[in-house]
């Protein structure tokens, strides 16, 4: 299984569009336009089919942890006064 095969996957069980692919994306200030997005998309024989490298897989899972989790807490912010 490819990372494009891996995105669709998840975009698809997500029910994520585009536009919002891009938000959790940025979140982790990787940027990509909606057209280099929609290349990932396409099928491996279609012109302007571009490979997903780990690099946009990576960020992108890191970036939807962020989005459903919400942003990582401080140590400092968890512990309880003494």
């Amino acid at each position: 299984m490819s990372n494009n095969d891996i995105l669709k996957k998840l975009r698809v069980a997500l029910q994520l569009r585009d536009d919002e692919i891009i938000k959790i994306l940025e979140l982790v200030n990787f940027k990509i336009s909606k057209s280099e997005l929609g290349d990932l998309f396409r099928n491996e024989d279609q012109s302007n089919f571009k490979q997903c490298g780990d690099q946009i897989l990576r960020n992108f899972l890191n970036g939807l942890v962020i989005h459903l989790r919400g942003p990582k807490e401080n140590k400092k912010d968890r512990l309880p006064n003494i």
